[in-house]
């Protein structure tokens, strides 16, 4: 049985990244660890998610302010894709 975490969505930004970098979602949330930011890539399995009050302190370490990806992925592509969504509707009824 995998563990499905509960988010709440803040916010949510695209990324064009340059004129060269691989574009990407940044997506603001909150779960039961507090405030959490996801960079999400658009090739599957490209997600890291850490955690906004240890960045704000300097921390980026491996296992002190990391969180599995993977678990996360799947409700943050569902969140990306409705906003995507929503957004070519707002842009289409312009």
């Amino acid at each position: 049985m995998t563990y499905t975490p509960k988010i709440k969505i803040t916010d949510i930004a695209y990324h064009r990244n340059g004129v060269c970098g691989a574009p990407f979602h940044v997506v603001l949330f909150e779960d039961i660890e507090g405030i959490q930011v996801a960079v999400v890539f658009d090739e599957p399995h490209h997600c890291a998610v850490l955690n906004v009050p240890k960045l704000t302190q300097g921390d980026i370490k491996f296992a002190s302010n990391s969180y599995r990806g993977d678990l996360y992925e799947p409700l943050l592509r569902i969140s990306i894709n409705a906003y995507e969504a929503a957004s070519n509707s707002i842009d289409s009824n312009l």
